[in-house]
């Protein structure tokens, strides 16, 4: 336990049965806040089958007590339980899962317990539609671009920049709600794309999107239309900003800053306007500027996820999974708890959804962001526009 001066939870560590326990008691705001941590961070030391398996047990043993007290303490196992189910990933409900619990729902019934059997029952068929919708990918949650509808012609020139920001927050916003807290705390430990679909999408849509910004630049022969679309550009992450969408302004920022753009004869006036855009990613004191950006805008909003992830690696890399205790070795909470503090900063961003209506004309000019030049086919283009060690223009 921690001393009274120390932050963080009232458990620094102990043996997974224990923090299991302890999440059942939740009759203090401080409790409370213990469970969700637990909930948030328990994969890293059991897997979701023994979680539910030791609840069930509890369960169980203390309903045979009897006694008022046992009864509560099974009633917070219960909803423990419950919650778990709630949080499950659609990957994790395998079968012998799925038995377990409904041997726990036929249980309920024939105990006479209809409400929560019926509690239980509904969410796992929750969880259950959720499984084959992922299957059957319906048509409907399809981009465009991937039913076959045809990019709109026109260039970006075409549409207003504030009218480009909030599509582009719409798709942000569809791929980051998907996202799964279980992912991007098993990112920090391996980056198996398999076991992380959801985020892995994001992180790959945020590269499309800054491919996409590169390719449209750099195809214009003309320097005064690569300038025109830079400055398009500029506009749109204005709007961004104003959207709280620091993922596409952050996209858009690395395409505008990649080496190939970069090299390229520009404007000053263009290029200073990117250096202001870029100081709020500066990295020194630990991207103070962007911390301090995202510490006072209140949801909705899309976080630089790079970061987060960043900053989970460091709490993975820097503290031991295990503490050694006069007892032995025991699971070190106090590194969950830091997981913890960051992730649920994460779902709080994730709770408030924007209200922002599709536009098809241009979701299908995006064609999905898949038209874009691979890195060497954008140095290869770059080189052409301004050769190795040419003399840079003077441009005012």
């Amino acid at each position: 336990m921690k001393s009274e001066e120390e932050e963080g939870p009232d458990v620094k560590a102990a043996s997974p049965d224990i923090l299991l326990v302890y999440a059942t008691e939740t009759d203090g705001s401080t409790e409370q806040v213990y469970r969700k941590a637990f909930l948030c961070t328990y994969r890293t030391f059991m897997s979701p089958n023994d979680v539910v398996s030791k609840l069930q047990h509890r369960y169980r043993h203390l309903c045979e007590g009897g006694e008022p007290e046992y009864l509560k303490a099974a009633k917070n196992t219960f909803y423990l339980l419950v919650s778990v189910v709630e949080e499950l990933r659609v990957v994790e409900l395998d079968s012998d899962l799925l038995l377990l619990l409904m041997d726990l729902v036929f249980s309920l019934l024939v105990g006479g317990e209809l409400g929560l059997a019926h509690h239980l029952r509904s969410n796992i068929l929750f969880k259950m539609e959720q499984k084959w919708q992922l299957i059957g990918s319906p048509q409907s949650l399809r981009p465009l671009a991937a039913r076959g509808v045809a990019a709109r012609p026109g260039t970006l020139l075409d549409f207003k920049s504030q009218d480009l920001a909030e599509q582009l927050t719409l798709l942000d916003s569809e791929l980051f709600y998907k996202i799964e807290l279980p992912e991007v705390l098993l990112w920090s430990k391996e980056q198996n794309e398999e076991k992380i679909p959801n985020l892995t999408a994001f992180t790959q849509h945020f590269n499309n999107v800054s491919f996409w910004v590169r390719s449209v630049i750099i195809l214009q022969d003309k320097p005064q239309d690569r300038e025109k679309l830079l400055l398009k550009f500029l506009k749109i992450m204005k709007h961004l900003r104003k959207l709280k969408n620091f993922n596409s302004y952050l996209s858009i920022l690395s395409a505008l800053d990649s080496a190939p753009l970069r090299r390229l004869d520009w404007q000053k006036s263009s290029a200073e306007a990117r250096e202001e855009c870029s100081s709020l990613i500066d990295s020194s004191s630990s991207f103070r500027a962007y911390r301090v950006a995202l510490s006072e805008v209140e949801p909705p909003c899309i976080p630089y996820l790079g970061l987060i992830l960043q900053d989970l690696t460091f709490v993975h890399l820097g503290n031991p999974d295990t503490l050694m205790t006069s007892q032995g070795s025991k699971v070190n909470f106090s590194k969950c708890w830091q997981q913890f503090n960051i992730l649920d900063t994460l779902r709080g961003y994730q709770q408030v959804s924007y209200l922002l209506q599709p536009n098809d004309d241009i979701i299908s000019f995006f064609n999905d962001f898949s038209d874009h030049l691979a890195e060497e086919a954008l140095w290869e283009l770059s080189l052409r526009l301004r050769p190795r060690n040419a003399p840079r223009a003077n441009l005012c």
